[in-house]
């Protein structure tokens, strides 16, 4: 079928999404079985979607604390993986329809999105749709705190928060493959998840000492991959080596913190440097795409797996969000929008 027979098509049919209707949170996402199709516009793609992926970055929007994210109502989620079913005008070198894709967009939790065909990458030979999230998110997000911002040498040690979360461990398994040693942290419930993908120590990252315990056992680490915010700011700088160590902040799970410049000059003289994984593609679109050709380079020699997400049926979508927002999801969750 022709893309302009799709956009026919499409712009007849509705979809399965789930909508969120204002900033209290998930209680406020409701499934909607009657939407209007979207249709791809100039530089897009039209995608039918097979797994849309669950990010923390879902909680946040749904409270309007996530930088400039959209306003209620909106149809929710921004990561997917599917099958380009439509091609909108001035796609360069566009994919063939059938490929199947993973990136992001608008509206990933419903049954069709559009995504901007710069940022989409082809599913994996052999992988499913599901298996392939993470991809340009979490494991592009772990790539770039590693390796351009974190600098990651053989040798290094490198303390990775909240890893039994999907950037963690891609987190893990990437610092192991560049030779660093690796110090979690994650809740008791999950350590025997951070060890087997290869964590050389996991402590419970909520414990009073954890500042004074990782520099017991480390001397001070080398490069911070800090994403919890409130809860382990304070470590994190206090156990990072002076001058020398990174600290790479990608999220605040926790909540804010403030920092002065008093503190950067007088008591944590390290190096912080901020990322956005989004912000990153926009701004430096040759830097991002130089991850995303590393990571199918990493795919082709097994260091990076097919993904293992669990799925759940679109309409537990809320349950999925207050469970991650909670902490009580470990590895990275799905959905499915046509269950």
């Amino acid at each position: 079928m022709s893309s302009d027979e799709w956009r026919r098509q499409a712009a007849e049919q509705t979809v399965r999404a789930l909508v969120q209707h204002s900033h209290r949170g998930p209680q406020d996402l409701t499934l909607t079985t009657r939407l209007p199709c979207p249709t791809a516009g100039p530089g897009e793609y039209l995608v039918r979607v097979g797994a849309a992926g669950v990010n923390f970055a879902d909680v946040m929007q749904s409270h309007g604390t996530y930088g400039s994210g959209p306003q209620p109502p909106y149809v929710a989620g921004f990561e997917a993986a599917g099958e380009i079913v439509g091609v909108g005008p001035d796609v360069d070198g566009a994919l063939p329809l059938g490929t199947h894709v993973v990136g992001t967009g608008p509206g990933a939790f419903a049954q069709y999105m559009t995504m901007p065909a710069g940022g989409v990458l082809p599913v994996p030979t052999g992988w499913s749709d599901a298996a392939a999230l993470g991809l340009v998110l979490n494991w592009a997000t772990a790539l770039a705190a590693l390796k351009p911002l974190g600098e990651v040498r053989a040798g290094d040690v490198v303390l990775v928060h909240a890893a039994a979360g999907g950037v963690g461990q891609a987190a893990v398994r990437l610092a192991r493959h560049y030779g660093a040693r690796v110090i979690a942290t994650a809740s008791p419930g999950k350590h025997d998840t951070v060890r087997a993908l290869g964590a050389d120590e996991v402590l419970d990252g909520a414990r009073p000492d954890l500042a004074e315990e990782v520099v017991r056992r480390t001397g001070g680490v080398d490069l911070v991959l800090e994403s919890v915010g409130r809860a382990t700011f304070r470590a994190s700088l206090a156990v990072t080596k002076p001058f020398t160590g990174r600290v790479v902040v990608f999220g605040a799970a926790s909540g804010d913190v403030t920092l002065s410049t008093h503190d950067l000059v007088f008591t944590h003289q390290v190096q912080i440097k901020g990322l956005h994984i989004g912000a990153l593609a926009t701004a430096a679109p040759a830097l991002y795409r130089s991850l995303l050709d590393d990571l199918t380079v990493l795919i082709a020699r097994g260091v990076y797996p097919p993904g293992t997400p669990r799925v759940h049926p679109l309409a537990d979508g809320p349950e999925v969000l207050r469970r991650l927002a909670a902490g009580r999801t470990r590895g990275k969750h799905a959905l499915d929008p046509w269950s």
